[in-house]
């Protein structure tokens, strides 16, 4: 019942956010248009399917990689502040997309390319992702400390960031503009040949997170036990990690970088559902992700103006207060114990 509610209010998000726009659309116009019919109005029908469509179809994607990957981060290290951003993924694939708009921006851009452009900029997302991942990966087989490994991260992305701000110095006005306002996050800035780029991406991670859905249950008691029920410990970390990299890598590519989605949905998905198990908890927070973007995709679209606000801070305005709550509710569970 819980999932069907969740879907239901899915699509009721959806079409409110396909009828929320500075130019106002009827519903059943929308509703025509959503099933084939041309309208009259000509400029409906570019908002929709050009604007408004792929914003939204956008959200969904990110919500649901984002979600995913802080799931399985949060799995993976037993921490229930791993994610993306706070791990440093999401600065490792800021630098590959820095590289690529400030460094290559002017070969990068060349009409010659197509839609190798945007492989590019995916690709270079995924290596500064997984050069992070990776690295904090080498370091948890060394360091058992959760604490310790999570600061780590911290600073791996922090000295991510640095080379960032390095090549923001040194780059062209044209280049840093353009990378700025990517940094500042959005989803309506994507094209028909940039949103199959990403689906096509985001498939392959999705793939291989199911591959590891039932193992992650087993990670959940422990690397002993999970040895001796036959789990290839180091197999399963290398495909974790390589599938997180996938989607947030890919999001962060084209989307820029979010933050706080990541750490927050899981937890909800946790307390909305109250179990650990992953074959439930996957589909939840692939439904709660999409909700959560959708949802900061309208109120970052000011009533009854045209200005945008950067989804970045929407959902760092919607995500902190969870975090909160689980630093607050884990030191309440440790002072109880």
């Amino acid at each position: 019942m819980l999932f069907i509610l969740l879907f239901v209010l899915l699509v009721v998000l959806i079409l409110l956010d396909l009828t929320t726009g500075s130019v106002k659309i009827p519903a059943n116009r929308i509703f025509s248009i959503l099933f084939g019919a041309n309208d009259e109005n000509q400029v409906w029908n570019t908002i929709l399917h050009e604007f408004r469509i792929p914003k939204t179809l956008t959200a969904i994607l990110a919500g649901s990689a984002l979600s995913v990957s802080g799931l399985q981060m949060q799995t993976i290290f037993r921490n229930p502040l791993a994610g993306p951003d706070v791990l440093g993924i999401s600065s490792g694939a800021s630098l590959g997309v820095a590289l690529v708009i400030l460094g290559f921006g002017d070969f990068f851009s060349m009409n010659s390319l197509g839609i190798l452009s945007s492989w590019f900029q995916i690709f270079a997302a995924w290596a500064g992702a997984a050069a992070v991942l990776f690295l904090v990966m080498f370091v948890s087989l060394r360091v058992r400390d959760i604490m310790t490994i999570l600061i780590l991260g911290i600073l791996f992305g922090s000295a991510a960031s640095a080379f960032v701000s390095i090549l923001q110095y040194f780059s062209h006005q044209s280049m840093l503009k353009a990378f700025v306002v990517w940094s500042m996050g959005s989803l309506g800035n994507l094209s028909g040949t940039q949103l199959r780029v990403l689906g096509i991406s985001l498939l392959g991670g999705f793939a291989l997170t199911l591959v590891t859905t039932k193992v992650l249950n087993a990670m959940l008691l422990g690397e002993t036990y999970s040895r001796s029920m036959g789990v290839n410990i180091k197999l399963t970390r290398v495909l974790v990690f390589i599938s997180t990299s996938i989607l947030s890598g890919s999001i962060t590519a084209f989307c820029g970088p979010i933050a706080f989605v990541g750490i927050a949905v899981p937890h909800l998905a946790r307390l909305m559902f109250k179990t650990a198990d992953h074959k439930i908890l996957m589909p939840a927070c692939i439904l709660l992700g999409s909700l959560l973007m959708i949802l900061a995709d309208l109120i970052s679209q000011v009533p009854g103006s045209a200005v945008v606000l950067p989804i970045n801070s929407v959902t760092a305005l919607l995500g902190i207060p969870v975090v909160i709550w689980v630093v607050v509710y884990n030191r309440r569970m440790v002072s109880v114990n």
